[in-house]
């Protein structure tokens, strides 16, 4: 039931209660400690008044004369000034001498007292009592009457005050205390409202339990992303982590990330600078070990302030072969428009010339095309035993043709030995963007009727491929750049990604790219692939 109510009744309440208990417990601890106190400074007073009336030389002799007749009235007087209810006053064996109701004069007082009195009279102590008499409650201090000469007791006085003045105290206080729990709990209860509705601002006028079901649906959602995911706050710990980031990350499984300070996990972890200078950091590759990472780091923002950093990372290697992949895809859909296209045009022509009757002709064609297209797959599979690389000049060939140009493969070329651990899908996307940059460089400086030239040899520690273009050639400076990212020397936006990509998968298996001027004017890239893997 109560935790159908929202978030504001519930505060309300719950301060409300809290401020009620509270203040029960220090009122009733304050009426209690009020009480006592009023109780003991009475007793002490009338004590004093007792003590202060026995040692009066005239009560002393009126005692030991029992003269009743003068007591009587002192007494009466006394308890007027003092302010007593009551001024009692007995010889040695506790018979009252002097009392406020004269027809009690002579009595004993043991009559008003639960005690015998044996205290005052026989051992000569004064002390106090709270008892019920003939006159009602009463808050008394009694004195022993000492003789003139030696310590005899002669007598005893009582003097009594009414505690109902002690009870009129504590109801006005009472009352007081009651007005102080209202206010308390008003007061509260405003409280409440105005922490309810900035608390429930703060929170985005959530619930709890819907702020518990975000909770559940994030940390599931963290868990399962892919990406590894670490947040830091403003001190620089660790608050959030994912299970992919402690794999990503090789850290053990059982390892707690959470309080710990970041570079006790990742030493020289960039997260640091994004906290200091609020900058956010986009598909940095950074080294881990010996992988390779893609990271991205946004610094979080409260009220204008940086408040922690979130990164995001992930194995570069599974974004190449995501890359390599759509690559390979592309380059034979490539091959295939360029064989449906390059074919459908021969077959026109070939259409044509039997319309004309040129069936001389038409058969030379055909022999031409089916002699070209022989010595090409002869020299390949000659030359390549790898289908995968094998396919891949295939189509670049008839790309080729379909622009209008000519991939001439060196008939001298050889590429058998290829090792086991090279992944064939790296090694078509490297040659594959070459020899299309050099298709696009050589139709743009010479159009149709331009050649690339590739060579490629597997003699001696490393794979060896030489592409050369007819293109308008590279600077010193622009050979320097080629391979950064974003850099290109089309004007188009959308390209300096090919050789960017060939640079890195090039590291990735240890090898080396370089350009230089052709003889021709173009630009010849040689790429050096080692056939053995480096020991880790």
């Amino acid at each position: 039931m109560f935790s159908r109510l929202k978030i504001k009744t519930r505060m309300i309440l719950i301060l409300g209660l809290m401020a009620l208990l509270q203040t029960g417990l220090i009122g009733w601890f304050a009426v209690v400690y009020l009480q006592q106190s009023l109780d003991e400074q009475m007793g002490q007073r009338a004590l004093h008044v007792a003590r202060t009336i026995a040692a009066m030389p005239e009560i002393r002799r009126a005692v030991e004369q029992r003269d009743s007749a003068f007591l009587y009235p002192l007494t009466q007087a006394l308890a007027k000034t003092t302010e007593a209810r009551f001024v009692v006053i007995g010889d040695q064996h506790g018979v009252r001498l002097a009392h406020p109701v004269a027809s009690k004069i002579g009595g004993s007082m043991s009559d008003d007292d639960t005690d015998d009195n044996d205290r005052v009279l026989k051992q000569g102590q004064g002390y106090i009592t709270k008892d019920l008499g003939s006159l009602g409650w009463s808050m008394r201090g009694k004195a022993p009457i000492f003789a003139a000469e030696g310590r005899a007791v002669i007598g005893i006085v009582s003097v009594g005050y009414d505690l109902s003045r002690v009870e009129q105290v504590i109801s006005r206080y009472q009352l007081t205390l009651l007005a102080v729990i209202f206010l308390s709990f008003l007061l509260s209860a405003l409280t409440a409202i105005w922490f309810a509705y900035h608390f429930k601002k703060a929170i985005f006028g959530l619930e709890p339990e819907q702020i518990a079901l975000r909770f559940r649906e994030q940390e599931a959602t963290l868990q399962t992303v892919r990406e590894g995911i670490i947040a830091i706050n403003a001190q620089g710990r660790i608050t959030t982590f994912n299970a992919a980031a402690v794999k990503t990350l090789g850290l053990d499984e059982n390892t707690r990330l959470s309080g710990r300070k970041i570079e006790d996990v990742l030493p020289g972890s960039a997260m640091l600078d994004v906290l200091n200078s609020g900058e956010p950091q986009y598909d940095l590759e950074v080294w881990r070990d010996d992988h390779n990472l893609i990271v991205n780091r946004l610094p979080l923002q409260q009220d204008g302030k940086i408040t922690g950093v979130v990164s995001s990372f992930r194995r570069k290697d599974e974004l190449d072969l995501v890359s390599e992949k759509l690559t390979r895809i592309e380059q034979y859909a490539d091959s295939l428009r360029s064989q449906s296209h390059e074919y459908s045009n021969k077959l026109h022509t070939i259409a044509g010339l039997i319309q004309l009757g040129a069936h001389g002709e038409a058969l030379a064609l055909i022999g031409q095309e089916t002699h070209s297209h022989q010595a090409l797959i002869h020299l390949l599979v000659e030359a390549v035993t790898d289908p995968i690389l094998a396919a891949c000049l295939l189509g670049k060939y008839n790309r080729a043709r379909e622009m209008g140009l000519t991939l001439e493969i060196d008939p001298e070329s050889q590429m058998h030995e290829l090792p086991a651990h090279l992944p064939k899908q790296q090694l078509v996307s490297i040659i594959g963007n070459l020899i299309d940059n050099a298709l696009e460089a050589t139709l743009k400086s010479r159009g149709a009727g331009g050649e690339v030239y590739l060579s490629m040899t597997d003699l001696g520690n490393d794979l060896i491929f030489e592409i050369e273009d007819q293109g308008p050639g590279l600077s010193e400076a622009e050979q320097a750049q080629i391979f950064l990212k974003g850099v290109s020397t089309k004007a188009e936006k959308g390209h300096g990604l090919g050789l960017h990509l060939v640079q890195n998968l090039l590291t990735n298996l240890g090898g080396t790219v370089t350009v230089e001027s052709a003889d021709s004017g173009g630009s010849r890239f040689i790429v050096y692939i080692p056939k053995h893997k480096e020991a880790e």
